[in-house]
């Protein structure tokens, strides 16, 4: 009888066991479930954050900062220097003018929905040049504030995340308050997390003079960024970086992204150490249950090599089991599910959706094979190495 044959037939014979042996492997299947189901929710979290930053970013923009600064919150620039770097080369223009927008960027601090404390809430001051420049940028509800006036749009997330943010309401304190008068998209990127009101405004309201945070303007082609680049280092007026938009939003998440992912794989490692555990328990109840059978096999001329093999199979068989239940409940509970969290760089909530991808299912069930694998395979040894005479004596 060929070795495939043998592997075949043991393996069949034990999973026609397994009811009797219901219990031990439930365990082990809730054990890979939970393990994948954790895996897999945290991770959702670091693909659908990822995504958020991603559709902000675009290779034709690019964002000028302050020299040496790595965030919006630690620039500076001022107006004179706005004047300048809109004449620098490489700047797409519309109607022969740049097409750049100048930005503010404070905090506010509103509620939070369903909690009675504040979050941090981004509001950027800008130009109307910036929805030009925007073109997946769209007003779903309400209308684009008024020059001059304390008025503000949000974000949809923003206002699915933070209490009173419909349009007609007002936030802010009793000496600085803002009334929403619309709602934007834009595709789902890291800015619907935002307020946004007219830059002079914001500028007025919290004191900060003629001074910038941010300059973000469209290229005239991705490469065109050296170019600017270099004219805006070469002129001894300024003291100002340039780094394209996708690169920016990228290093910014880079803490946060970094954080989600080892808290996650810490967490998931070591449930997987529980769920191994269980799955040798597991595999020595059966391999206990059926020495006699295994001993009678191997007295029949069946090989050790098709006893481990076929062990490490139903090991694996039931784990797999558990990481696709635990797989299915993460995609049914945690996709699509938006919620917001600090990002460290900027100190303000961003939103995003858990993304369940297909890539993380299929990690989840490999790392339910590897628990499979490593807890059947002390089991499998022990069952190809005991004595015929013992097992077959074994009641």
């Amino acid at each position: 009888m060929s070795i495939f044959i043998q592997i075949i037939t043991i393996t069949l014979m034990n999973i026609r066991n397994i009811p009797t042996r219901l219990g031990s492997s439930i365990v082990a299947i809730v054990g890979a479930a939970g393990v994948v189901a954790v895996l897999v929710a945290v991770m959702a979290m670091v693909v659908g954050f990822g995504k958020t930053i991603d559709a902000a970013g675009d290779v034709n923009h690019a964002i000028v900062l302050r020299g040496g600064s790595n965030s919006e919150l630690t620039s500076g620039i001022s107006g004179a220097n706005i004047d300048i770097i809109k004449n620098a080369p490489g700047i797409r223009k519309h109607n022969a003018n740049a097409l750049m927008a100048p930005q503010v960027l404070v905090v506010l601090d509103v509620p939070k929905r369903g909690s009675a404390s504040d979050a941090n809430l981004s509001l950027r001051g800008v130009t109307a040049e910036i929805y030009t420049i925007l073109e997946s940028f769209q007003i779903v509800e309400g209308r684009l504030p008024t020059a001059g006036k304390r008025e503000l749009i949000v974000g949809r997330t923003a206002a699915s995340q933070f209490a009173g943010l419909s349009v007609g309401n007002t936030i802010g304190s009793n000496t600085n308050t803002w009334k929403v008068v619309g709602i934007f998209s834009d595709n789902g990127s890291i800015r619907e997390s935002e307020a946004w009101a007219d830059a002079a405004v914001v500028q007025d309201a919290y004191r900060r003079g003629n001074f910038f945070n941010s300059v973000l303007l469209k290229l005239e082609s991705p490469d065109a960024l050296v170019m600017l680049s270099d004219a805006l280092a070469q002129d001894p007026r300024l003291d100002v970086s340039v780094v394209r938009e996708t690169d920016y939003y990228k290093e910014q998440s880079r803490g946060l992204t970094t954080f989600i992912s080892v808290l996650g794989y810490t967490v998931a490692f070591i449930m997987a150490i529980g769920a191994i555990f269980a799955s040798v328990n597991t595999m020595y109840s059966a391999i206990s249950t059926r020495s006699r059978e295994i001993g009678t096999l191997r007295a029949l001329g069946f090989g050790n090599a098709p006893i481990v093999i076929s062990v490490l199979i139903e090991a694996v068989l039931l784990t797999v089991i558990g990481g696709i239940i635990g797989g299915t409940l993460s995609y049914i509970v945690f996709n699509g599910v938006t919620v917001s969290t600090l990002n460290f760089e900027s100190f303000s909530q961003v939103a995003f959706a858990f993304a369940v991808t297909p890539e993380l299912l299929l990690t989840g069930i490999s790392w339910a094979i590897v628990i499979g694998l490593l807890g059947g395979l002390f089991p499998a040894i022990r069952a190809a190495s005991i004595p015929i005479t013992a097992a077959l004596r074994h009641n």
